[in-house]
């Protein structure tokens, strides 16, 4: 070794033998770059010169250029680092006598794993440092925190690829069960019938957008969904909410007189009878027992759903999740408009919906194009406000359409509501009808789809 900057210096986890035998193997056989290079960085090298070595062979790699002493010593030396990095006896020394190696992969898992530790330990000696001088929000450095420890756990945890063969090894009960209609993965019911249909259940890692323009009724069919899944005996999974609109004592007031029949207005006047009490009673019970979580802190960013979502799953497991609603969301980082911010948003819950193998039902505004539109007012996708790539993340998008808002003198159209399924990655595209109890909040399925249909499937 000829020198060895600051990181080595300041006794930081290395292995610098590992390093050397790294990019020794790459100029031994340009091939073996091709190993290493979904594993490593020119960061995760602990010592200057590695890194710029890297670096070189990295940009010869990316120009379809030979890897070797002679064209990796002309790129450093295009770039001035020729001389910083010992000259090409350098380069020599890394590969020469040295026999050709066959666990490669274990000794750049070996540097990576090195550079995480040192990375986790500059880290944390950052917010130490901010701590100590008590000049920030406590929790702004604890987002920052969870925020830096989950980018350094999605770099150590990348997947290989998958052959056809290693998917269906994995497929639990192998290849039968794999073409075994009967044996595929269902999701979880919404509680209503002819979606179920359409949508096959609520599916793990799936982004499903509900939007509607207000008093469309977008948070009462997402409520209804919530208590069904964390209700329903078949299915009784925990769900959790997150409501940047409503106050938690609201949300539940809805969801009891939903489940009881009880008009909301007779409920916050008092003017109840006595059947009503004993069914408010009687949904109230049944409300405190089930596994049902409500977040309604103002301002809640990605952060703080993703921490929370975390330590829920670990201590009682995760069924759904509700998030009412996505334009309410506040953004830490730096955007140059709203668009942005939201569009980074929906892209952060999908990938939260994945990580965390759950589904994701977020609630959105639509814009105003849906009230000046001549002809209809049914919602499309070019609707959805402040869009970005909200359209492109989600797997679903759904829309709440209910003809009898626009149309208040037909008689035909009361109580009834469309469910606009306007995107479907895996599954049809289409409408389904509910019955929409306004005094109640209330969707329901229709009576002749009950009677077609049985009771809903858990």
């Amino acid at each position: 070794m000829a020198t060895r900057d600051v990181t080595y210096e300041r006794g930081l986890p290395s292995n610098v033998d590992a390093e050397q035998l790294v990019l020794g193997a790459i100029l031994l056989e340009e091939s073996s770059f091709i190993v290493v290079a979904g594993t490593l960085e020119p960061e995760d090298f602990s010592v200057e010169k590695h890194r710029r070595i890297f670096a070189a062979m990295d940009a010869l790699s990316e120009s379809g250029e030979k890897i070797d002493r002679v064209t990796v010593a002309n790129e450093l030396m295009r770039r001035g680092y020729l001389e910083s990095v010992g000259g090409l006896s350098y380069l020599v020394s890394l590969d020469d006598g040295l026999p050709q190696i066959y666990n490669l992969e274990s000794y750049a898992r070996i540097v990576k794993d090195k550079s995480m530790l040192r990375r986790i330990i500059i880290s944390s000696q950052k917010l130490i440092e901010r701590c100590m001088l008590d000049q920030e929000d406590p929790t702004a450095i604890l987002a920052d925190a969870e925020e830096s420890l989950l980018k350094m756990g999605d770099v150590g945890s990348r997947k290989d690829l998958l052959n056809p063969g290693d998917i269906i090894e994995q497929f639990d009960g192998g290849l039968n069960a794999f073409l075994d209609p009967s044996k595929r993965i269902k999701g979880i019911s919404t509680g209503y019938l002819k979606m179920d249909e359409m949508l096959s259940g609520l599916h793990p890692g799936e982004l499903l957008i509900l939007a509607a323009r207000p008093a469309m009724g977008k948070t009462a069919l997402a409520l209804n969904i919530a208590q069904h899944v964390a209700t329903h005996q078949d299915i009784r999974k925990t769900v959790a909410v997150f409501s940047l609109e409503m106050s938690s004592e609201q949300l539940l007031t809805r969801m009891i007189c939903a489940t009881a029949r009880v008009d909301q207005q007779k409920f916050r006047l008092g003017y109840l009878n006595h059947d009503e009490r004993r069914r408010l009673q009687l949904a109230a019970m049944d409300m405190a027992e089930a596994p049902l979580y409500v977040d309604d802190s103002a301002g809640t960013n990605l952060m703080d759903i993703h921490s929370k979502l975390r330590r829920l799953k670990a201590e009682r497991g995760l069924g759904l999740v509700v998030v009412d609603y996505l334009q309410l969301m506040s953004s830490r980082g730096r955007s140059e408009n709203r668009t942005q911010e939201v569009s980074a948003m929906s892209r952060g819950l999908k990938l939260l919906a994945k990580e965390l193998k759950v589904p994701m039902l977020v609630l959105s505004q639509l814009s105003r194009a849906t009230e000046t539109r001549v002809g209809d007012h049914i919602p499309q996708l070019s609707d959805l406000r402040e869009s970005g790539s909200i359209e492109q993340d989600a797997d679903v998008v759904m829309f709440i359409y209910r003809p009898e808002y626009y149309k208040p003198d037909r008689e035909d159209l009361r109580g009834i509501a469309e469910v606009i399924i306007a995107k479907q990655r895996s599954g049809p595209i289409g409408k389904v009808k509910l019955a929409f109890l306004r005094e109640f909040t209330r969707f329901e399925n229709l009576a002749d789809d009950l009677d077609g249909g049985g009771p809903p499937p858990g």
